[in-house]
């Protein structure tokens, strides 16, 4: 049995280590040799030391936790209505339909609906109060973002919910405990599990978002995942844009590790 686990195993472990392992350890190698591929340490004495890419960095955060309690605010209120709905599978598959959508085909259809002569503009026109520059905003960017992510926040938050027995909540309304109590008592703490990877499943891909940035926000917001496209497809800095990934890698591990340590200890 052991060993037909481990030949069942091997593809895994292969793709792993040929499209894992083996790109993080030639980045790794990279971010220690400059333009002309020799040896150095000014890569990474260059990114901890330059005001622009430790903005950079804190901006990706900022604009992926802006983006992760976007998302949440408004799928953890759909996800818990969604389970008290009567074909509520049928509705979460109309909801997490826009994912079988190419994310670039998304972004150009908000191109059409936010340009100068796009859907909103009209409507405002109607309104009489006329064309606004909606487009190549920061503001255009968190909502665009914030609606692409929303599926990758519900599914995980539907299962939870989905999955509390509904005994416990009776069995809490039976000790006196009125809806609102419940809901803070018993159906939030164990919905933590589907909260917990849903910030997972946002926060770390928004941290390196770079399409966007320059089809929405036109290039007016500036995350990680922006200055390694920059480092390795324009200026040709290939060491630079390797130590922004490492960095990015890093960061990624570090989420990941919080949130797992964190579900151990909680109820979810």
């Amino acid at each position: 049995m052991d060993k037909q686990r481990k030949l069942l195993s091997a593809p895994y472990y292969l793709w792993m280590g040929l499209f894992v392992v083996v790109p993080v350890l030639l980045m790794l190698f990279q971010s220690f040799r400059d333009m002309d591929g020799s040896f150095t340490f000014l890569n990474l004495k260059g990114y901890f030391t330059s005001p622009v890419y430790l903005y950079m960095t804190g901006q990706s955060f900022l604009y992926a936790f802006l983006i992760t309690a976007m998302t949440l605010f408004i799928s953890y209120p759909a996800a818990y209505f969604l389970t008290k709905t009567k074909h509520k599978q049928l509705w979460l598959l109309v909801l997490i339909l826009p994912t079988w959508i190419n994310i670039l085909l998304k972004a150009y259809a908000f191109i059409g609906i936010l340009s100068q002569s796009g859907l909103v503009n009209q409507l405002l026109g109607v309104m009489g109060v006329g064309p606004q520059p909606l487009l190549f905003t920061r503001s255009s960017f968190l909502i665009v973002a914030t609606y692409i992510e929303i599926p990758f926040m519900l599914l995980p938050l539907f299962n939870a919910l989905d999955g509390i027995e509904g005994s416990l909540i009776l069995a809490s309304r039976d000790l006196g405990a009125n809806e609102w109590q419940t809901f803070r008592s018993v159906v939030y703490p164990l919905s933590l599990s589907g909260v917990r990877s849903g910030i997972q499943a946002v926060f770390i891909p928004s941290l390196s978002l770079f399409m966007l940035t320059r089809l929405i926000a036109g290039n007016r917001v500036m995350t990680l995942g922006t200055a390694i496209e920059q480092h390795f497809l324009v200026t040709k800095n290939w060491g630079m844009g390797s130590v922004m990934g490492i960095v990015l890698i890093v960061i990624v591990f570090v989420v990941m590790g919080l949130t797992r340590k964190h579900q151990r200890g909680g109820i979810g």
